[in-house]
């Protein structure tokens, strides 16, 4: 998966589980009270998120945010293998 970034890792985790539960960009966006741009830019790793963005898509996609966080460092651990 190469050296990845945590912002970069966060972004795959968000998009994962939010393809997951089979919902689109925008009406995740809306759901987190963000822009459709601001969620597609958070999962391609461009964006440092505050706690409270990180914790509005958590609540968007029903998890806490240590789940979708724990995820993230998961990703960031298999990058460094």
């Amino acid at each position: 998966m190469g050296d990845l970034t945590l912002p970069q890792a966060f972004g795959i985790a968000l998009r994962t589980r939010r393809e997951v539960l089979g919902i689109s960009q925008e009406a995740f966006a809306s759901r987190a009270g963000v822009h459709r741009t601001y969620v597609g830019s958070v999962e391609r790793g461009e964006r440092n998120l505050p706690l409270e963005n990180i914790a509005a898509f958590a609540r968007a996609l029903g998890i806490p945010a240590s789940v979708l966080i724990g995820e993230a460092e998961r990703l960031l651990g298999a990058s460094e293998d």
